[in-house]
C-alpha cells in the first residue's frame, strides 16, 4: 500500500499526520510513505528524523490584513497556488498513491486537490473544534472528514461525510499511572498543579503564574510543576525579582522544558495550559480537570471552540487572555482544588470526552478509502 500524507505549518498540523503514520506502518509494515509539505515549514524538520521521505511544493497561505507588506504575500500566494497545483500533481503521478490523508495547514489544499481530481480518493483529518478554512474547502472533494471532536461537525459544509474519530493520542500517555507518576516525581499527598503554555512558553501565561507560584510558595498547601518555555529563557530571573526563590520551595519545580509530559499529565490534580487540539486530547485521556487559556492568536481562533468544546460539557474552567490577571487564575484554581468532589467531577466529565481507539478509527477510514 502507497499512502501520501500532506499537512503542515505547525506541529498540529504535523504530529497528527506522524501519529497516523506511525500506526499505519505498525499495522502494515511494508507500506510506502510519503509525505508532502511546504518548502522551508517546520515538516522538513520533523518528518525526516521521524523516518519517512519529504518532497516539499512551494505555497503560502493568505494574509488578512490589508497593509502594503500582506498585500504582496497576497499576491505571490495567488502565484504559488498555480505552481504548487503543478507540483502536487508532478509528485502525485511520481509516487502513484492508493490513498492521500491530509491533517490541515494549507499546504495540504493543492495535494488533496490535486489528487481528488486525478481519482485517488482522499480523507482529511481536523483536530480542532473548528475547522480550519483549508479542511472546508476540501470537505465535499474527499471521501471523508475525520474530526477529533464532534463540535467541528456544525462547521462544515452541508453533505460533508464526517465522522468523528478524536486525535491520536501518544501511547506513553495511554500507559501513564498516577500512582508510579507521583513517586518518580517525588511527590505526597497534597494536591499538585500542572501549568505550562507549549514548548515555546506564553508571556501571558507566565506573567500570572508569578502571583499563583508566590501563593503557593508561601501556604505550602499545593505542589506545583510550571513549564515557562523555550522563549522565555529570563524567567527564573524575574520570578526572583519578584521577591520569589527558586530554590527554596521545594515542592515547586519551575523549568524551561517539560520532557516528562506524560508523568506530570498523570500525576496532576489540575492542568493549567493553552487549548491546542493536542493537548486536550491528553488531557481527556488522562481524565484531567483544567483550566484553559485560550491563545488568540491562532487562525479562526480555535482554541476558544477548543476550549469551550470542554467547559460546555463541565470537564474544565475557561478564562480568556484579555481576562487573564494572576489574581483571577489563582482565584480559579484555588476554588477547584477546595473541593475534592469538584477536582474529580471535572476530570470524570473530561475522561468521558476521550476517545482512546482515535489512531484505529483513523486507520480503518483510511483502509475504506483506499479500498473505494
Amino acid at each position: 500500500m502507497r499512502v501520501l500524507f500532506s499537512g503542515g505549518g505547525t506541529a498540529g498540523h504535523i504530529n497528527p499526520a506522524l501519529a497516523i503514520a506511525g500506526y499505519l506502518r505498525a499495522k502494515h509494515p511494508d507500506a510506502e510513505i510519503l509525505f508532502v509539505g511546504n518548502k522551508g515549514g517546520m515538516e522538513e524538520r520533523l518528518v525526516p528524523p521521524a523516518g519517512y521521505e519529504i518532497r516539499t511544493i512551494h505555497i503560502s497561505g493568505f494574509q488578512r490584513s490589508f497593509a502594503p507588506a500582506d498585500i504582496v504575500r497576497n499576491i505571490k500566494t495567488v502565484a504559488r497556488l498555480a505552481t504548487s497545483s503543478f507540483e502536487s500533481k508532478k509528485i502525485i503521478k511520481e509516487f502513484k498513491p492508493d490513498v492521500c490523508v491530509g491533517t490541515g495547514g494549507y499546504v495540504c489544499g493543492p495535494v488533496l486537490r490535486e489528487a481528488a481530481k486525478m481519482g485517488i480518493p482522499c480523507v482529511v483529518h481536523e483536530s480542532n473544534a473548528f475547522p480550519g478554512v483549508t479542511v472546508k474547502m476540501l470537505a465535499k472533494s474527499v471521501k471523508a472528514v475525520l474530526i477529533a471532536v464532534e463540535d467541528a461537525a456544525k462547521h462544515l459544509p452541508e453533505g460533508t461525510n464526517v465522522v468523528v474519530t478524536g486525535n491520536p493520542v501518544r501511547s506513553e500517555i495511554l500507559c501513564a499511572d498516577r500512582v508510579e507518576a507521583r513517586k518518580k516525581l517525588g511527590l505526597d499527598e497534597r494536591p499538585m498543579v500542572l501549568s505550562f503554555g507549549g514548548s515555546l512558553g506564553a508571556g501571558k501565561l507566565n506573567e500570572a503564574m508569578i502571583t499563583v507560584l508566590k501563593d503557593s510558595a508561601e501556604k505550602g498547601t499545593v505542589q506545583h510543576i510550571h513549564g515557562y518555555g523555550t522563549r522565555n529563557g529570563e524567567y527564573p530571573d524575574i520570578l526572583r525579582e519578584s521577591g520569589y526563590d527558586t530554590d527554596a520551595h521545594p515542592q515547586i519545580k519551575v523549568l524551561e522544558y517539560i520532557n516528562n509530559m506524560a508523568d506530570c499529565l498523570a500525576a496532576a490534580d489540575v492542568v493549567i495550559c493553552r487549548s491546542g487540539a493536542m493537548t486536550l486530547s491528553e488531557i481527556e485521556a488522562m481524565g484531567k480537570g483544567s483550566i484553559l487559556i485560550p491563545s488568540p492568536y491562532v487562525a479562526e481562533n480555535h482554541q476558544y471552540h477548543n476550549a469551550m468544546a470542554l467547559v460546555n460539557r463541565g470537564a474544565a474552567e475557561i478564562i480568556e487572555e484579555k481576562d487573564l490577571t494572576g489574581d483571577s487564575l489563582l482565584e480559579k484554581m484555588n476554588k477547584i482544588l477546595a473541593s475534592p468532589e469538584t477536582v474529580e467531577e471535572y476530570g470524570r466529565k473530561a475522561k468521558e470526552m476521550a476517545i482512546l481507539d482515535a489512531n484505529e478509527r483513523i486507520y480503518n477510514e483510511i483502509i475504506k478509502a483506499a479500498k473505494g
